[in-house]
């Protein structure tokens, strides 16, 4: 059987442009969409985000107190009205189904805990004796969503209803599940009760925990042990700042990313967003093209998953443009040794240096020149400090986003690198 997660996963997921608020008609779109454009380039997998079991859900929010539609067992179903396919008890299996003719894989979000509604109505654990109110932690609350309790993880019926949970998601075809609150504060325990549950269901499914603030690597164990993917920041939108950030925080996982446990620096505001989403009005990614070649490159560079927020049906064709970039599926699935190699403050800004060798025997090294400052900066690297011989040697370089043939560099590769932007490189030996 294939590994969960060998390569860090890419795809589209619903958030940025749809919030709660996502339909089956967008959800479907959206797949057509990657698996005409952008499954070539390594798009292969699409996420339905938080809200799909709320009848009212709205543009800019949650609502509260929630009133999900569930299953008699307390288990949260579609809503019928967003999602057609749904009725008579079908589930997401239709959906799923259609999802995976397109080639893709299809996931959805939950959060940690039982839903208040099931606790409130005392509803009955499936295949036990328990009920809802017993396995409940009512102290145990979500401080940003107040829709679930967490579970009491001593009572046999928390693992149950997981259990019991996560097998109607294997029956339905899911392949992926984004589980929240689960690391702000770290619930070790609900973590590994929910790994046993994807075990026990019987269906290879990838586990994505969010949201990732202050997550600190002193987890890094047992994350590895339960789940695929993890966030390592709170939500990130288009703002530079928000990426800014980011460099420090992938610097800090990136030495530590392994297949199947990826470190992750959240989904890419990138395209048509905010259509009816957490928050901001319906617009392009306010991120400069230059930012979004940033994000796009350091998230290849440190081999963080790539989940693209935006409406792609909508989406400007040069966004498309930089999502199709084969290189950031050939860096993000087959180098080694990624991680920041210099930085160093200049100016208003910093000059950040990202580099990575091929994992293949073809001998190849890639170098990602940051520049966090305004206007331009004539950033130069020794060749030796890339990729690790005293010398250097001679090289030739290709530039990975204008993708101009090669060019011979010895000594050292000098780059002008514009206000908040990236050049991006692969060195190949002159005589190879």
């Amino acid at each position: 059987m294939k590994a969960l997660a060998a390569t860090p996963p890419m795809g589209w997921n619903s958030w940025d442009c749809y919030g709660t608020t996502v339909t089956e008609a967008e959800v479907i779109a959206n797949a057509e969409f990657l698996h005409r454009r952008l499954l070539p380039a390594g798009w292969d997998t699409v996420v339905i985000d938080a809200g799909w079991f709320d009848p009212y859900a709205r543009a800019h929010g949650y609502n509260e107190p929630l009133q999900p539609v569930l299953d008699s067992w307390g288990r949260l179903v579609p809503v019928v009205g967003r999602f057609p396919s749904a009725a008579d008890g079908a589930g997401f299996g239709p959906l799923a189904a259609r999802v995976h003719e397109l080639g893709l894989r299809f996931g959805i979000h939950v959060m940690r805990g039982i839903p208040r509604l099931a606790v409130e109505k005392d509803l009955p654990v499936f295949g036990t004796e328990y009920t809802a109110r017993e396995i409940a932690d009512v102290d145990s609350v979500c401080p940003w969503n107040r829709d679930n309790f967490g579970l009491d993880v001593t009572h046999p019926g928390a693992q149950a209803y997981y259990d019991a949970q996560v097998r109607q998601f294997a029956r339905w075809g899911v392949d992926f599940i984004k589980l929240d609150d689960m690391l702000a504060p770290f619930h070790g325990e609900e973590i590994r009760m929910y790994a046993r549950a994807i075990a026990a269901s019987g269906r290879p499914i990838s586990l994505s925990l969010s949201p990732g603030t202050h997550l600190s690597t002193r987890h890094l164990e047992p994350l590895r042990e339960s789940a695929q993917l993890w966030r390592i920041s709170d939500d990130l939108w288009d703002r530079w700042e928000d990426v800014h950030a980011q460099f420090a925080r992938l610097a800090r996982w990136a030495p530590l990313q392994a297949s199947g446990a990826w470190a992750d620096a959240d989904m890419l505001p990138l395209g048509r967003i905010g259509l009816r989403a957490e928050r901001g009005e319906p617009r392009d990614s306010l991120l400069t093209w230059e930012e979004q070649r940033t994000v796009l490159t350091l998230w290849a560079m440190a081999r963080s998953p790539l989940m693209v927020g935006g409406d792609l049906p909508t989406s400007d064709e040069r966004t498309i443009e930089l999502l199709a970039n084969p290189w950031l599926a050939r860096v993000l699935g087959a180098t080694r040794d990624n991680g920041e190699i210099i930085r160093e403050p200049h100016g208003d800004g910093e000059w950040i240096v990202w580099a990575a060798r091929s994992s293949s025997a073809d001998g190849e090294h890639f170098v990602a020149a940051f520049w966090t400052g305004t206007g331009h900066a004539d950033i130069r690297v020794p060749i030796s400090s890339i990729v690790g011989h005293q010398d250097g040697g001679s090289w030739n370089a290709r530039d990975l986003w204008s993708d101009d043939d090669e060019a011979p560099v010895e000594g050292e590769l000098s780059a002008s690198v514009p206000e908040h932007g990236v050049r991006w490189f692969a060195l190949r030996r002159a005589d190879a």
